[in-house]
This record gives C-alpha cells, structure tokens and sequence, in this order.
C-alpha cells in the first residue's frame, strides 16, 4: 500500500470495497482447523444485509465464515445480492451449492470449494466422510453452468508442503488454488513453524504460476510492489454476530453493526481498521516496507504483537528469503487485492 493509504485511505463514492459475510456460523462439518465458533449459533437479518449494501460503496461480496446456505433465508438473501451491480462469491465445503437450484448457482462470480489435502481419503479423514466427492460433483456443476471455480486451501503443518498437488486437481476444473496460511484464531495446533512457512511457499511456487500474492511478507521476498488494498484499507468483514472487523481473523467480538451503518465507508478510520494499516516501528525504514508493511496485521494481533514484525519475518533473523516466482497470465478474479492470500494455477 502507498504511504497515504497507509495512515487514512481516501474516502469517495467508488465502489472499492471487498466485503465478507457471514450470513450464519452454521456449518455441517466440524473441521478441527476452522475459526468459526461452534459453541452458539448465529445469523444475519435479510434488513441487516440490505442496510450493510446501502452504507457501503461494494464492488464485491463473499459468503464466507460458516456454511452459508444453512441459513434459512438464504435463497431470499441470494437474490438480493444477485440484485446488486457486485461480483458475489462464495466459500463453500459443497454444501451450500448442492442445496440450490442451477439459477442461483448462476448468480455467483466465481465459488471456491475448500480443499486441503491432494487425496480423498486425507480430505474425508480431515472433513467428514464424502465431503471430497461432493466439491468434485459440485465444481463440475459449477464448470458446466459457466460458473468460475476456485479452490481454497489453508496452508497448516500437515500440508504445507503439498499444496501443488491440490492446485493440479483444481486446474482439472479449469481453477486456480488459493491459499491462505493457517491462523491460531481457536488453537495453535496447525500453526506452521517459520521453516515450515517458507518451505510451504518454495514447494508451491516450483509447480504453480503465481496470480496473485497478498501475503504481504511473501509478496516481498518474491520482489512484487506495494499493494493497493487489503485489510484496514478497502476490506471489511461483517461477521453473523452482526459486529464488523477489518480482517477475518481479527481478535476480539468485534464493532457493532450500528457503527458501521452509521459510517458508511468512513468506517475504516475506527481504529482496528487503523491498528489493521499502522506500520510496526521496527518496520520503519526496511528495504521492503512498502509491500510488506509488517506482514499479517491480523496474525500479529493474534499473537498479542501488533507492534512487532510478522513472525515469519526474515529480515529480523537475517535470514533473507527471497522466493522465485513465474507469474501467470492475469485473471479478473474477485479477491486478487482483498486479503492475505496467494492465488497460483497449476503449470501444464
């Protein structure tokens, strides 16, 4: 991000924003990884979602935190962002596309199937029995409706160095994968060591071409600029407890909704949305400053360091790990600036 993003983003009537819902916290599986709060359940209002889109200045939205179309309005809800002049996705374990018809199906921009081991017996082992037969079912609709596929992977100890396998089955479907690192929201157990983290990114840039990077830390060491978006800048993510955060992954229950129906689009000058943007001192004057800017906000926060380097800095250890990428022809996908992810396909 550019200096002046950095400390107060502009504030216009363009439609900048990459909001995230999470309509419910509902889900079908109980995945050991997940950041969701299985102990309660909660769900958005279809006035709640129409309120949000009215205040915000939205280019695009994705369903994402629970399984979304456990929701009980959740058609009333689809056709109501389907309504709106935005790209709509969704992350989905299968679910919430099996359970709707091939119309609403058509509605969405792109849905992205999690995945996160390159076999079916890891996967079920990990998800539930059946889950990978249905996100291969389900891609393939999706592929034969003309519907964009993703797959998303989180990037945690017992995979991280085989996620290239996931993004050669994604390319069967014509797919990018997309890859976020794992974030200690409930437990630290998949957590990745700095090893691991590095060695993660080296293994996947071997065998992929890279889309996009907004893992900051990554997009330094692979000599990219200083991104346009991101948390804290033109990201925000309205949770089904009706609280609003800068970053999914950000501690804390959250800003009320109010706030952010009051703001509008100044909600970004509230002061996670700040916390979420502000430079770590010890960052002040590093060679990669600007496509780093501390790394992951949101996993400094977690680890209770927002204003101290990323852990997987290796600029503190002296520990220079430059990553070599080939990059891929560019895709209008919908969250290329929206977080902290890495987006590659498959080499043929």
């Amino acid at each position: 991000m550019t200096a002046a993003s950095a400390t107060s983003p502009a504030l216009s009537s363009e439609r900048r924003f990459a909001l995230g819902i999470g309509l419910t916290n509902e889900c079908n599986l109980s995945c050991s990884f997940c950041y969701r709060d299985p102990t309660r359940v909660d769900r958005l209002s279809l006035d709640q979602v129409r309120a949000v889109l009215d205040r915000l200045p939205v280019r695009s939205v994705n369903l994402g935190t629970g399984e979304n179309g456990m929701h009980p309005d959740f058609k009333p809800m689809l056709d109501l962002l389907r309504a709106e002049p935005i790209k709509l996705t969704i992350t989905s374990n299968g679910h919430s596309i099996a359970v709707i018809a091939d119309e609403d199906v058509r509605g969405f921009a792109d849905v992205e199937f999690s995945i996160d081991y390159p076999t079916d017996e890891e996967q079920d082992a990990q998800r539930g029995p059946g889950n990978w037969d249905l996100v291969m079912e389900q891609a393939a609709r999706c592929r034969r409706l003309g519907v964009g596929v993703t797959f998303i992977a989180v990037m945690m100890r017992t995979n991280y160095d085989r996620l290239a396998g996931i993004a050669r089955i994604a390319k069967q479907f014509g797919a990018p994968l997309r890859v976020n690192v794992y974030q200690a929201v409930r437990s630290d157990a998949f957590a990745l060591t700095y090893d691991e983290y590095w060695t993660g990114f080296e293994a996947l840039f071997a065998q992929t071409d890279v889309i996009a990077i907004g893992e900051p830390l990554v997009r330094a060491m692979a000599g990219l600029p200083a991104r346009q978006g991101g948390c804290g800048v033109a990201t925000v993510r309205v949770t089904p407890r009706a609280t609003v955060q800068p970053c999914v992954y950000w501690p804390g229950s959250g800003q009320g909704l109010d706030l952010l129906l009051h703001a509008g689009e100044a909600i970004v000058e509230t002061a996670p949305f700040a916390a979420a943007r502000r430079l770590p001192n010890p960052c002040r004057g590093c060679a990669f400053e600007a496509p780093c800017h501390g790394g992951c906000a949101g996993r400094r926060h977690l680890l209770n360091r927002l204003d101290q380097p990323d852990p997987y800095c290796p600029v503190v250890r002296g520990d220079m790990r430059r990553l070599a990428i080939r990059m891929a022809a560019t895709r209008d996908l919908p969250k290329l600036e929206s977080a902290c992810t890495t987006i590659v396909i498959a080499r043929d």
